[in-house]
């Protein structure tokens, strides 16, 4: 009986021989037979979506001629001349196909800019001596508790919208003003606390970066945005998750507070396990338009 362990390593044995050897000759097999090149089949034969970016960057990520996508648009359009002249692919011939592989290159490097974008704004310290910083914090207080003064810069009223300490600028040690910059997203969405809401806002935004930074978030902006994805798809995706999140813990009815992390990983799997669909859709109607 063959253990998981072997298993596991034949498999491994497997995908080496695979993209090594066989698959190189199983393109050029079906390029004879077919007259067109993988990118060609790939682009022709998949709806625009994730399916069709995703077999496109496993193609371009696995080709022996490796090459740099670039970053901005005319860049990216020279790529895309570049990989028709290498496949010898003719625009005459095939019309749709450099349109096609234009916004698979789009997406492809949106994504990796867009998560320089975040982290940027994830490193950016909260600091209590700038006065931006400031401001927008004291925004947040107003927007949230519009009827109620704070009596100082630092006190414990700060805990009666989800802080945990005296000064908030505590809480923000890990996201950053990413933390901040989102818990403004869901300003209307939640009619009301349930919870600690600035630290489980700014806990939600831990995992749409972990998301993001694992690629995981790859098929959810393939399917969602036709292009280069920014900084706005990615609020817009932390609104769902703080959306889905407030109706998942109403319907979980957690006991306490204390139950949280336990209730977040439940939450973090259902989000993980969504995003291998690959017509996966994570976008609320009531945030598109912010």
């Amino acid at each position: 009986m063959v253990s998981s362990a072997e298993r596991k390593m034949l498999g491994y044995i497997w995908q080496y021989v695979y993209t090594s050897f066989l698959r190189y000759w199983l393109k050029w097999f079906i390029r004879q037979a077919t007259g067109t090149c993988e990118l060609q089949r790939i682009c022709s034969g998949n709806k625009p979506g994730a399916t069709r970016t995703s077999k496109a960057e496993y193609s371009l990520r696995s080709s022996k001629n490796k090459r740099s996508f670039g970053s901005q648009q005319g860049s990216v359009r020279k790529c895309a001349d570049q990989i028709m002249k290498e496949k010898n692919v003719k625009p005459q011939k095939d019309p749709l196909f450099k349109e096609s592989l234009h916004i698979c290159l789009l997406q492809i490097t949106g994504n990796s800019s867009l998560y320089v974008s975040v982290e940027n704004m994830r490193k950016e310290v909260f600091s209590s001596e700038n006065q931006e910083h400031e401001a927008m914090l004291l925004k947040l207080w107003d927007l949230l508790m519009p009827t109620v003064k704070l009596d100082s810069r630092i006190t414990k009223q700060w805990g009666d919208i989800g802080f945990q300490g005296d000064d908030p600028k505590t809480d923000f040690r890990g996201m950053g003003l990413l933390g901040l910059i989102n818990l403004f997203c869901v300003k209307g969405l939640i009619s009301y606390f349930r919870y600690s809401y600035a630290i489980v806002g700014i806990n939600l935004t831990e995992m749409a970066y972990s998301l993001l930074k694992s690629g995981e978030l790859k098929p959810h902006f393939y399917n969602t945005v036709p292009g280069t994805p920014e900084l706005r798809q990615f609020h817009q995706l932390y609104c769902y998750l703080a959306y889905e999140f407030d109706k998942f813990w109403v319907a979980e009815e957690p006991e306490s507070i204390m139950q949280f992390n336990q209730y977040r990983e439940k939450f973090h799997t259902i989000v993980k396990t969504n995003l291998q669909d690959p017509d996966v859709n994570l976008t609320l109607t009531a945030c598109s338009k912010n």
